[in-house]
């Protein structure tokens, strides 16, 4: 495997689990040393542990994204551990507020927490960052956002779908902003993924359908009949494309949205 962020330092946000997991492992794989800033304290330092025993460094850092002293808090426990930030994958993300798969229609409490973190938590984490980039003229920014940026939605997760487009628009703003000191920024879209969420979202169908008799992974998979490919994205594939995005091959993209979502959004 070619290590293409060989020796980068790199903060993932919500590297503990799901497709932050994914990312971490991908870009330690692809040589990068690893701050994994969440708010998951157990999952972080396994995360960790599974980053040194690939032969990286890493470190975990408590992190709340929507508070911005949370943010500047991690990337200086990054500067005085590592002395620099090269990649920052803002990847922290919630579907609502505590039970949002429970309602019909999203909640005031779901819109501000998918603001705060999905939204602003982006905003803190590459406003904490900029500087140091900026004073270096270098650096690598990935925001992961949604297919569910691609268009508005009514129901339950109509709250979710606006967020994710405020995040990929925030990051295009940040692109432009940040260009002239050779910094890149850009938006990955994944498509269908296991995840708590749709665990979720599955469960919430099963309950407002009881003669549906599947299981929440087998009614989930009856929706990967939506991707032309025919199958689901995993988080390392998400992993993947960031790697490709922070790595100098990416050197003349800024401003992007990749979706990686198996042929479902054509765009």
């Amino acid at each position: 495997m070619t290590l293409e962020l060989e020796n980068k330092i790199a903060i993932v946000t919500g590297g503990a689990t799901g497709i932050g997991r994914g990312i971490v492992r991908i870009l330690a794989e692809r040589g990068a040393d690893i701050i994994v800033a969440d708010m998951n304290e157990k999952a972080s330092d396994e995360a960790v542990a599974e980053v040194e025993g690939m032969g990286r460094r890493s470190l975990s850092v408590p992190t709340d994204v929507t508070d911005d002293n949370g943010t500047d808090g991690m990337v200086a426990s990054a500067l005085s551990m590592y002395g620099r930030v090269d990649i920052l994958v803002c990847n922290a993300g919630v579907a609502g507020a505590p039970g949002w798969w429970e309602r019909d229609e999203p909640s005031a409490d779901d819109w501000d927490a998918t603001y705060a973190v999905n939204v602003r938590g982006v905003m803190h984490s590459i406003e904490s960052v900029e500087g140091h980039m900026t004073e270096r003229m270098k650096g690598k920014i990935v925001v992961i956002a949604s297919i569910a940026a691609r268009g508005g939605g009514a129901g339950p997760l109509a709250h979710y779908r606006a967020s994710k487009g405020a995040a990929l628009n925030v990051s295009q703003a940040y692109a432009l902003r940040l260009a002239p000191f050779n910094i890149n920024v850009n938006t990955i879209c994944p498509g269908i993924l296991w995840t708590d969420m749709w665990d979720q979202i599955a469960k919430r169908y099963l309950a407002d359908n009881p003669g549906d008799t599947r299981t929440p992974r087998e009614r989930f998979e009856h929706g990967l009949s939506m991707i032309p490919l025919g199958r689901e994205q995993t988080p390392e594939d998400i992993g993947k494309v960031a790697a490709f995005l922070c790595s100098d091959k990416a050197k003349n993209i800024t401003g992007q949205a990749i979706n990686v979502d198996g042929g479902m959004k054509m765009n």
